[in-house]
């Protein structure tokens, strides 16, 4: 027979389950262990004639030949189980190191177990019953904390929506769900609150609450719940004495405390909000034994907190630095234009360095739309509401929740400054990505050192030994760390300076050589460094080839920056700037982490609006709301990075671009020409521009410029063939032609003077399309006429031709130039004709096409018919002279 079985005490998770894998296993008996949760066996008083469990005692002993064992990974042996019982496990908890390498595991990470036996349900369309579908959503419930928990995760949600398709009883639900306590309960809960001691780890609180409970027939989880309720620490640890041994129960409300992590030190496991572990006391229980198990578990759980247990998130981690301040007599004109300037929608507003409160952006827009210019004391928020930097982001969200302010100062407490401020958008994505996106928390050290090549990286530790030196932080940014983390690095990166980028380069000029060019309206500097790649050499100890042939020509250093825009389209205007600000004016939260380089912050990835996420979930999200009205080239970008990296852009994203298209038609052609330009360095380019033209982005460049099957056809014949004209680098004159070769000579015109082509590529284009013009012609003219009409156009052109209109009559005319006509000559030069004594001028060219016209036509065939076709001609002249 086949059974199916679950942990001890079982939840309503651990029951759910039994269902769940008996509604989907034929044949399979769920066995209900001998203890239930107080609430689980209330509900199946009730509803258990509905359900198809059986109890321990009702097995006949009937050779057990496999068990299915789920939300557990502990096995308690059943009447008929031999050594053969093939066991396969279904979990949602991690491995324990103590399970069996003879089980099957089947693990899934969701917030309930449950889960997952819906799904499988779900993917069956199996029918169930109001009062299975009831339990399957008890069981999710009461593992996510009704779909509240960190834990929780989409399919859990989705499965829960499932189930109330199926006609589950929210009402039901909740009379089973924290069910009151019983009075051995709440006797248990009274000596746990007089025994519980509060810890401070790492700037959480953590309550220790240990006691004796052997006296115990009823779940103990409930009495924790409530506990944790009452006192609200980060994390609770109940530690009581039971007639099996030592029990943990654990909960946690913090991210930084994984208490199923915890629990495994102990045997344990769970999840990373609940757990328990079960110590058992060894051969001799009593009294005395339990007691002294549990002080040393007691002891041993304060002494492994500390390590376990990670930092709480500081207000520093998240607050920029450098805040903007205003003064209580600033005006509201004033203030708008700070703004409009820069974006901030809140300024704290300081009186001889103290903070007095805090001016909105919608008090001054208020104020403006009553044309009332008044000042900053009459219009702001008064308090002094501040934080330190290192108060705990909890701390924080009370301040913030309790005032309604969604800026608030970070005041130095010893200097009593203004040192920084933390935004509700700050806290929000910390909420929400925890300390994936804080500095620190993720490390790129050893990835970025396996990237470059040593003559780069021994470059790179330079810069750093002297950024160090003058107390200057750098930070390697943008695309070439987004690559990295994608595994396909570059070997080019700009260093980004939070301070002045041009007084590095020069410091590090003065020690190594090398010129540096610097622009100070933008605070940057590009050091030269080819012509001194051998000194170089010798002072970073690598070989002069591998200095010659591995380092950069040059290397561009930037101060970090913010920067702002007085129109929509227009260059930004730029100031300095925190490496915060300067990562929020990028274009795309896949841009807009860096990784800094200095002592021990060497590789530490910042990641403050979400990139890192966006990268793992392959979504391209623009960064602010104005982005693409501020620079509408962002629009092709967005295509462009999606095509290249198979990702897709988010829903707003999307929006924003349908609501802000038709800008494309005021930038300038210059800004658009180079964003082609880099379209066609992609590796396919067809797909991107075959994403703009679904984005109806290309008639917004300019009118008529489409993307379709012609133009996909013609790319793949001229770009994609094996007989391109222009092997390994193609040149950009035949991109464009891809692109334009359909256009008629004045729409082409217009097209050349939008995006201002160089004459190179516009003198390509138009020739093309003179000669695409002229190739139904081609038939009626003579093979002398022909050539003449071909010479006129570069080979490499004709070539291109042949490929763009295979198999007409007109490419195959030209493929018979190429092959054929193009390299007939007569052998007779201007040298033979000096000799013979024939006047330099026009005659020379005139006798030489007729000659070369005459091997066209067949009418000479050899060097002496040649050469007897010669002496007519120069007795002869008007022969020549007509031709």
């Amino acid at each position: 027979m086949q059974l199916i079985l679950t942990h001890d005490q079982a939840d309503f998770d651990a029951v759910a389950s039994l269902l769940g894998a008996a509604l989907i296993t034929d044949g399979a008996t769920p066995v209900l262990p001998p203890r239930l949760n107080r609430n689980v066996r209330a509900f199946l008083n009730l509803y258990g004639a509905e359900l198809p469990f059986i109890e321990q005692q009702d097995l006949s002993g009937e050779a057990v030949l496999s068990i299915i064992l789920v939300d557990t990974q502990s096995l308690v042996t059943v009447k008929g189980m031999r050594r053969s019982t093939h066991v396969r496990v279904i979990d949602h908890h991690h491995q324990r190191a103590d399970s069996s390498p003879d089980w099957h595991m089947s693990l899934d990470k969701t917030g309930a177990c449950t889960t997952i036996f819906v799904e499988q349900l779900q993917g069956h369309n199996s029918t169930i019953h109001p009062i299975q579908a009831t339990l399957l959503l008890l069981g999710i419930y009461e593992d996510t904390g009704s779909l509240t928990y960190a834990s929780t995760t989409a399919r859990d949600i989705r499965a829960a929506a499932y189930l109330m398709d199926q006609g589950a009883n929210l009402k039901i639900a909740g009379n089973f769900l924290n069910p009151p306590l019983t009075q051995p309960q709440r006797n248990l809960y009274d000596r746990l609150l007089a025994s519980a001691e509060s810890l401070h780890i790492h700037g959480h609180t953590v309550i220790i609450a240990p006691g004796h409970a052997e006296d115990m027939n009823e779940e103990i989880s409930s009495v924790a719940h409530k506990l944790r309720d009452l006192l609200d620490p980060d994390a609770l640890f109940v530690v009581v004495t039971t007639r099996d041994g030592v029990r943990i129960i654990a909960r946690s409300t913090s991210d930084q405390i994984d208490v199923a992590r915890i629990a495994r030190e102990f045997g344990g496991g769970g999840h990373e909000r609940a757990s328990a572990a079960l110590i058992h006391p060894g051969s001799e229980t009593n009294p005395l034994t339990l007691q002294k198990l549990l002080e040393e578990t007691t002891r041993q759980l304060e002494k492994c907190l500390p390590a376990l247990v990670q930092p709480s998130i500081r207000v520093r981690k998240i607050m920029s630095r450098r805040p903007l301040l205003i003064s209580p007599d600033t005006t509201a004109q004033e203030a708008l234009s700070l703004m409009q300037k820069y974006g901030y929608e809140g300024y704290p507003v300081v009186d001889n360095g103290r903070v007095v409160g805090l001016l909105t952006r919608r008090a001054v827009d208020r104020a403006i739309s009553h044309k009332l210019n008044l000042p900053t004391s009459s219009l702001m928020e008064a308090g002094e509401v501040t934080v330190s930097p290192d108060d705990p982001i909890d701390l924080l969200q009370d301040v913030m929740t309790s005032t309604g302010w969604g800026q608030i100062p970070v005041v130095d407490p010893e200097k009593k400054q203004v040192i920084g401020i933390v935004t509700r958008t700050d806290l929000l994505k910390t909420l929400q990505h925890g300390e994936s996106g804080l500095p620190g928390h993720i490390n790129l050290a050893q990835k970025l050192k396996e990237s470059l090549p040593p003559a780069r990286y021994a470059l790179l530790q330079a810069i750093k030994d002297t950024a160090e030196r003058h107390h200057l932080p750098i930070y390697i940014v943008g695309g070439y760390v987004r690559d990295l983390l994608l595994n396909r690095p570059g070997e080019d990166f700009d260093i980004v300076v939070e301070g002045d980028a041009i007084f590095l380069a020069r410091a590090i000029s003065d020690q190594y050589g090398g010129r540096v060019v610097s622009h100070g309206r933008f605070g940057t500097a590009k050091w030269q460094i080819k012509e001194i790649a051998a000194n170089l050499a010798g002072q970073l100890s690598l070989s002069e080839s591998q200095a010659i042939s591995d380092l950069p020509d040059s290397l561009d250093f930037i101060s970090a920056r913010t920067e702002f825009y007085e129109y929509p389209t227009a260059l930004p205007t730029v100031e300095r700037g925190s490496i915060k600000l300067d990562l929020h004016r990028r274009d795309f939260t896949i841009n807009t982490m860096a990784m800094r380089l200095n002592g021990r912050h060497h590789g530490e990835l910042y990641d403050f609006w979400g990139g890192l996420a966006d990268l793992r979930q392959k979504r391209i999200r623009v960064l602010h709301s104005l982005s693409f009205v501020d620079d509408p080239t962002r629009m092709l970008r967005a295509a462009r990075f999606e095509q290249r990296f198979h990702f897709q852009m988010e829903a707003r994203t999307l929006d924003l671009i349908h609501e802000a298209g038709d800008l494309l038609r005021q930038v300038s052609g210059d800004r658009i020409r180079h964003e082609i330009n880099l379209i066609f360095q992609e590796d396919d380019p067809p797909a991107v521009f075959q994403r703009l033209e679904e984005l109806n982005l290309l008639e917004a460049i300019l009118p008529g410029l489409t993307w379709g099957k012609d133009q996909n056809r013609d790319w793949m014949n001229l770009i994609k063939s094996p007989e391109t004209p222009v092997k390994g680098n193609i040149s950009l004159d035949l991109y464009w032609l891809s692109l334009f070769y359909r256009y008629d000579p004045a729409k082409l015109k217009n097209a050349c003077q939008r995006l201002k082509l160089p004459q190179g590529i516009s003198g390509t284009l138009e020739a093309a399309a003179r000669l695409r013009s002229g190739m139904d012609q081609m038939a009626d003219l003579s093979v002398v006429d022909t050539v003449k009409y071909l010479d006129a156009f570069p080979e490499k052109l004709l070539q291109a031709l042949v490929l763009l209109e295979p198999n007409t009559p007109g490419s195959i005319t030209i493929h018979r130039y190429l092959t054929e006509w193009k390299s007939v000559h007569p052998t007779i030069t201007g040298r033979h004709l000096e000799k013979m004594g024939v006047p330099r001028g026009p005659a020379y060219r005139l006798i030489l096409d007729s000659l070369r016209a005459a091997w066209l036509t067949g009418d000479v065939k050899s060097p002496e018919e040649e050469e007897g076709l010669l002496k007519e001609l120069l007795h002869q002249p008007e022969k020549y002279m007509a031709e």
